[in-house]
């Protein structure tokens, strides 16, 4: 069936009228005829979604993908339509359509998980600062203009700001300025086994004080003092075999104590 198209003013020139359409749509049962006239309507209704999907682009997805996303959502937007509510198709396809490009830029485009207040913030900032900008010319506008301007407190303004930059990412390779070309990975940190050292001796502590004295010494002149065993036993007055026993020991005793603490 062809879809006959709109002689009245509308704010899309090539709208079709497909009143009379959804209206037969409505009342077809699943089946070949239905799937025809439900592609028919897509077609027809296709060049508003473009163009809604062409207000999107310049923000880093191609404007073939952002026509699929459109597409997408005017055919949930027809599959979806009740024209027995009175609503005109074109109201309701819009935001329909609208939507689905903002989820998929939500869901898809941001290289850092963002939460959507966040990007809410991000594109009242955004916007502010265009609009802004034939009162600010060579600059960027200030976060208390931005504030100003929007409503926003200052807070907000510059997490808005901040989120402007979590859309994409540096390469760990990418060169940073101010230090001599290395690249971005050279300047992050590491596990600190620092940490870890501090962690064992606060675990250990308890076990070592409940040593007798001359076995807390021996630990302590061979694991602090790097001494040998042949210099603690010369110092102690014992023979090295008993130094190592003493020290094979204490080991023993306290990796129980400690790991029996832990479980």
């Amino acid at each position: 069936m062809a879809i006959a198209g709109r002689t009245s003013p509308h704010p899309h020139d090539d709208a079709p009228d497909t009143a009379e359409a959804f209206d037969r749509l409505a009342g077809l049962p699943d089946g070949p005829e239905r799937k025809e006239l439900r592609d028919e309507l897509v077609q027809a209704w296709l060049p508003m979604a473009e163009r809604i999907a062409v207000r999107f682009r310049g923000r880093g997805e191609a404007l073939e993908d952002l026509y699929q996303v459109a597409a997408l959502g005017l055919v949930k937007a027809v599959d979806h339509y009740d024209p027995a509510r009175g609503r005109a198709f074109e109201a309701y396809a819009v935001p329909t359509v609208t939507g689905e490009i903002k989820r998929h830029f939500r869901d898809h485009m941001w290289t850092l998980h963002v939460p959507r207040r966040v990007q809410e913030l991000r594109n009242r900032v955004r916007v502010a600062t265009r609009e802004l900008a034939p009162a600010t010319p060579g600059r960027e506008p200030t976060a208390d203009e931005i504030a100003a301007h929007t409503g926003l407190t200052e807070a907000e303004v510059r997490a808005g700001l901040e989120a402007l930059e979590c859309f994409t990412a540096l390469s760990l390779d990418a060169e940073t300025t101010g230090v001599d070309g290395h690249p971005l990975g050279d300047l992050l940190g590491g596990p600190d086994p620092g940490y870890d050292l501090v962690v064992d001796r606060a675990a250990v502590r308890p076990c070592l004080l409940a040593l007798p004295e001359r076995e807390r010494t021996i630990l302590y002149l061979r694991f602090f003092r790097g001494m040998t065993q042949s210099r603690i036993a010369h110092q102690l007055g014992i023979s090295q075999m008993h130094v190592s026993r003493l020290l094979s020991g204490c080991c023993d005793r306290l990796r129980e104590e400690v790991l029996a603490e832990a479980s």
